[in-house]
């Protein structure tokens, strides 16, 4: 019995092994291509993905390779969003390859013990009340394993999902775009251009440029390179030589949510969960928000030290994200053809500080708030604490919660002693004493001395232990 199977190498897949791995949980990850494509599908981490990424370690390595934009990126508005001022400890975006990302996400996962297997195809599945049972096709040959749980991160077509019978609601797609990673024979303004027939969209890249058009076709699968370089002619009305592509797409507008995150023992993330319009590119950094949230949850469920309605709250805080998700990437695509009025309308709310700031922190997720326990009236509670000068973020590398400040009040550390095994003590600083969960965001905020603060610890991280050890004080 395995503890849990992962089916899906992407990010969301690596990101989940190495968290459940940290948390000293039995992990296999199933991917069913034998290597990384070599194509890169995405090039953008958000302020939110580097916050996330920056409590286990794995943003600086990120960071030091790519480029920074501080802006978010937005359709259809001549306004850009500036990141400057927003919530968050790392105000730009990060242009980087999702394939580097993988791989760094990899590296984290194997170094901690995931038995990642690749060329492994889950064909199958089947749950009852102690454990999921998974089919599985390799080489000439197939065998069958057998886990606790399986998270399906295995893309929007999920086998984990349709074999699970989870229904996926939504709208089909009404319009398509063809995408190519090119080499044209001739230099291409940046940027949208526009043309008789149409618009084309030029994003440079290493020895290559990324095309995007609109595709007017009936077919769906992925374009030729004839059909490609056609659309492309046809929007710019002139002839437009391509000397090579590296990957071709077609892409439309679906957007779809999975009516359940959790059922039984089979759970979702990434794009097994969600489908959304790519406005915005926020595709990699959704997946990797899923399982940061994710992880701690299922892993303290499968060591069974979780409260029992710890991981349906996963279900309930990502599914919330994922409905804003997909609003504001369809509307982004609604304002790309919206009429005078709205456009106008929003570019002028863009061009308010407090306009700009708020749209850049919707798109990017940075104004995410859960519903905590107990509720309080204060603007921290939910949210994801600020680390500020990196500290409050190396002490979650262990995947651990954090008490900030209860060194400073002993009735805080002495109520916190029973939950010693997941809640690191440290000093506090200039703000008030806060618990903050193992992924980041704050649980509970220090209004009236140390009310609420035992309700919060038991409903994360479950019933206290009696005899649990004094907890060790970690230095600031």
């Amino acid at each position: 019995m395995i503890d849990v199977i992962i089916v899906g190498a992407g990010p969301a897949g690596l990101l989940l092994a190495g968290e459940l791995r940290l948390a000293g949980v039995g992990t296999v990850v199933l991917e069913r291509h034998e290597r990384r494509p070599d194509f890169c599908r995405g090039f953008n981490l958000n302020a939110r993905a580097l916050d996330l990424l920056a409590r286990r370690g794995l943003a600086d390595a990120l960071i030091a390779e790519g480029w920074q934009v501080p802006h978010a990126a937005f359709s259809g508005l001549p306004v850009t969003l500036g990141l400057a001022g927003t919530h968050t400890d790392h105000p730009y975006s990060l242009g980087i390859p999702q394939t580097r990302v993988e791989e760094v996400l990899e590296a984290h996962a194997t170094a901690r013990g995931a038995d990642l297997r690749r060329g492994h195809e889950v064909r199958g599945l089947r749950q009852d009340d102690d454990g999921v049972e998974v089919t599985v096709a390799a080489g000439d040959g197939g065998y069958r394993l057998r886990a606790r749980y399986v998270v399906g991160c295995d893309g929007s077509r999920s086998t984990v999902r349709r074999q699970a019978g989870i229904a996926f609601p939504g709208t089909p797609a009404t319009r398509w775009s063809l995408l190519g990673d090119v080499e044209p024979a001739d230099p291409l303004p940046f940027g949208v251009s526009s043309g008789p027939g149409g618009w084309v969209f030029v994003i440079p890249r290493p020895g290559y440029v990324r095309i995007i058009t609109a595709d007017h076709g009936t077919e769906r699968a992925a374009p030729t390179l004839d059909e490609f370089q056609a659309a492309v002619e046809t929007a710019l009305g002139r002839p437009v030589p391509i000397r090579q592509a590296r990957w071709l797409a077609r892409f439309g507008d679906a957007a779809r949510q999975a009516a359940e995150y959790v059922r039984g023992r089979v759970v979702l993330a990434g794009d097994a969960a969600h489908i959304h319009p790519p406005a915005g590119a926020v595709g990699v950094n959704v997946a990797l928000d899923d399982a940061f949230n994710l992880g701690w949850k299922l892993a303290a469920t499968v060591k069974g030290t979780a409260p029992a309605h710890l991981l349906g709250t996963y279900h309930d805080e990502r599914h919330a994200a994922g409905e804003h998700v997909l609003a504001n990437t369809q509307a982004q695509v609604l304002l790309g053809e919206a009429d005078g009025n709205v456009t106008d309308l929003l570019t002028r709310v863009a061009r308010h500080p407090d306009g700009n700031r708020a749209l850049a922190e919707t798109v990017t997720g940075l104004d995410t708030r859960y519903p905590m326990v107990p509720a309080a009236d204060h603007p921290w509670l939910g949210r994801l604490a600020l680390s500020g000068d990196g500290t409050l973020a190396a002490l979650q590398e262990r995947g651990l919660g954090v008490l900030v400040g209860a060194e400073d009040v002993a009735d805080l550390a002495e109520i916190a002693r029973p939950w010693a095994d997941h809640v690191v003590v440290t000093p506090g600083s200039d703000r008030p004493p806060l618990l903050v969960r193992p992924d980041g965001h704050t649980a509970w905020v220090q209004t009236d001395g140390a009310e609420g603060l035992r309700e919060a610890l038991e409903h994360w991280f479950g019933p206290p232990v009696s005899g649990a050890p004094r907890p060790v004080p970690c230095a600031a």
